[in-house]
């Protein structure tokens, strides 16, 4: 082992164990996790090479393969719990996105919340079975986030009991869904519901998309790959275009709406309820934010441990790149909001099964909050997530544009995440329209609860930016902070909401007002999503009894805080939460929290537990062997196979010859 990281882990000041097991849920959710990673890692069918040396079609054809056996084996050590399965198929894929993502992740979530139970038994069996391999095809050519507007069609025929799907215009054609080029054989599709001549609005219909023998398109059906991506190059991302296909009509989801025989339609109890599959994959996402960070700042850390640079003090050995404090203030920032993350995708992923709990039992009072918090959380946590892999890839200079760093490809796959399952703007400004809503409850007297409960407090604080007195802030309290991003919250929702009447008061339309606030729309949800950051990741401390642990994660939430006050001194100021003397004071108590961390730092990104063929990085080694594993993995190029290359004898030697 390098003796840099070793030495690193010697002076940390907690156990590692204790806090993977925080991270992780509980001592025997690490257990079971590290278990069914042994059984991939250990297991010779899920060996192969280097992804990077392989073209797209051997990388989609090796995908396949894996994810087929993946199947068999799930069958054979019987693992049916949905947290295993997920465990078990990134462990194959390692954070790589793959064929089967959507049949897993979205038909058949899709089939279980929207099936009736006489659906459930025809479709759910074959599906699990891998008879039925499905995907969800809602976006289309010309709309994605914006669904309402989606313009297939489905019209009931009562005459033949049938519906008959259309893609009336170029720009309805189904566009991005993955494994619908090649893989799948049926689709969930959503389209524009019309029985008896009236539109009914967009509602899921299983379509069947290839023969289940041949596996080729269905009459009427034109389906295909749509081409190179900027990443996901393992998947068959596809179009699907559907020319008048007729179906049954029990192949309406009908869980909630439903057409009866005569074509009468009954509405759900929730129009949201259609879009219950989103929901669920943007809470995963926010989980998904947290892990995407987290293997970043791994890479970036331990790399920034190894590696030696420059000179603090002529004459004196070159320093690891972590003792800088610019260093530690591109990193430490970012270690801390992956914590952070991760705390609040634990809370998202509790929060959306208790209230589809909730749901089947015929309670939906929560499902607006639950579809407001998980459209904002999505947008907060994949932007920053986004940059914060970028400043990662960058923090490791030169060898971190290599894709044996690991980085490029954690980068091109998660950077998908800002404009799939709804762009990130629309995510915040449909956030917004919900805070706007229970602003105006509040100030008509309705009492609010869940999140958005500060709304009912009136804001006394008046801004005073010049003035030099005390205020809210104690930078050094966290529940100080967790008040000050409340209060900061709460008034840009108020000023957005203002900025909206006086759009209104100016004769505009609803719609112009509401363009004309956008702005303020979307940095009021952004202030509300980073207060309920905060505020989670103070609430998980009163969680931790080990004191080491304990003190090590009050110094990253103050951190996260700090640097969030920092980056928005602005609002701060404005809210009067901050006078202009304190910016000064944030800045060197975020210096000496820096310091504070650095002793700790490899630890922290050791407790995320990823082995090396999860990082599959040659920066991140947790041996710290940085440099002999970059030199051999450059020798497997395809390029090295041999001493000179073909182009050499076809177009350089007659070149010299004539020159």
């Amino acid at each position: 082992m390098n003796p840099d990281i070793r030495r690193e882990r010697e002076n940390a000041s907690f156990n590692t164990q204790i806090l993977t097991n925080i991270l992780d849920g509980g001592a025997e959710k690490t257990r079971r996790r590290r278990e069914i990673e042994a059984l991939v890692i250990n297991d010779p069918d899920f060996q192969h090479d280097d992804l990077n040396f392989m073209s797209r079609s051997e990388r989609y054809d090796a995908a396949v393969k894996k994810s087929a056996q993946m199947i068999l084996k799930l069958r054979d050590y019987g693992i049916s719990d949905p947290e295993e399965i997920y465990f078990y198929k990134r462990f194959i894929h390692r954070g790589s996105s793959e064929p089967l993502d959507l049949h897993l992740g979205m038909f058949l979530p899709t089939l279980l919340n929207q099936a009736s139970p006489t659906q459930l038994d025809t479709f759910f069996t074959p599906a699990w079975n891998l008879e039925i391999i499905g995907t969800y095809a809602q976006t289309e050519m010309g709309h994605g986030t914006h669904i309402r507007r989606l313009e297939t069609t489905a019209t009931f025929d009562p005459s033949t009991q049938e519906f008959v799907i259309n893609s009336p215009t170029v720009s309805s054609i189904k566009w991005w869904p993955g494994g619908l080029g090649k893989t799948s054989n049926h689709a969930i599709v959503l389209a524009q519901l019309y029985t008896l001549g009236k539109c009914h609005g967009l509602h899921a219909f299983i379509v069947p998309i290839r023969c289940m023998k041949t596996h080729q398109p269905l009459p009427g059906v034109t389906v295909g790959d749509i081409g190179p991506k900027f990443g996901f190059d393992e998947v068959d991302n596809g179009y699907l275009k559907l020319d008048n296909i007729r179906i049954p009509r029990e192949n309406m989801l009908m869980k909630y709406a439903k057409v009866e025989p005569d074509g009468t339609y009954l509405k759900p109890p929730s129009d949201k309820l259609t879009y219950g599959t989103m929901v669920f994959i943007r809470s995963m996402i926010v989980g998904e934010s947290a892990k995407a960070l987290s293997k970043s700042c791994t890479i970036s850390i331990r790399y920034s441990a190894v590696r030696h640079q420059s000179e603090l003090r002529p004459g004196e050995p070159e320093p690891q790149i972590l003792d800088y404090q610019a260093q530690q203030y591109k990193l430490f920032p970012l270690l801390a909001t992956a914590y952070a993350f991760t705390f609040v995708g634990q809370y998202m992923s509790n929060m959306y099964h208790r209230i589809t709990g909730d749901i089947n039992q015929g309670d939906f009072s929560e499902l607006p909050e639950l579809h407001a918090l998980a459209a904002g959380l999505k947008a907060f946590t994949t932007w920053n997530a986004n940059t914060g892999i970028e400043v990662c890839r960058m923090a490791c200079g030169g060898h971190g544009y290599s894709r044996s760093s690991s980085l490029p490809d954690i980068y091109v796959t998660f950077t998908a995440t800002c404009t799939y399952e709804g762009e990130n703007t629309v995510m915040m400004l449909q956030t917004a329209r919900y805070l706007v809503k229970s602003y105006r409850q509040a100030r008509e007297g309705q009492q609010l609860s869940g999140i958005v409960s500060y709304l009912n407090e009136p804001q006394r604080v008046q801004p005073h930016p010049v003035s030099s007195r005390p205020t809210v802030v104690n930078i050094n309290d966290l529940s100080s902070l967790v008040e000050a991003y409340k209060l900061r919250a709460a008034k840009l929702v108020e000023m957005a909401a203002k900025s909206l009447q006086g759009e209104l008061q100016h004769r505009k339309s609803q719609e112009d007002a509401w363009n004309n606030s956008s702005i303020e729309l979307v940095r009021a949800s952004d202030a509300h999503c980073h207060y309920v950051v905060v505020k989670l990741f103070a609430a998980k401390l009163s969680e931790v009894s080990d004191t080491a642990v304990h003190s090590v994660l009050n110094t990253l939430a103050l951190l996260y805080a700090l640097h969030g006050v920092a980056l928005n001194s602005g609002d701060f100021l404005q809210a009067g939460l901050l006078n202009v003397p304190q910016l000064g004071q944030v800045t060197q108590r975020i210096k000496a929290l820096l310091a504070e961390i650095r002793p700790n730092a490899v630890a922290l990104v050791d407790a995320f537990d990823y082995r090396d063929e999860m990082l599959n990085s040659v920066l991140g080694r947790y041996d710290g062997n940085v440099y002999e594993s970059m030199f051999e993995w450059a020798k497997r190029s395809p390029l090295n196979r041999t001493e000179v290359h073909d182009s050499y004898y076809k177009y350089l030697k007659p070149l010299q010859s004539k020159l």
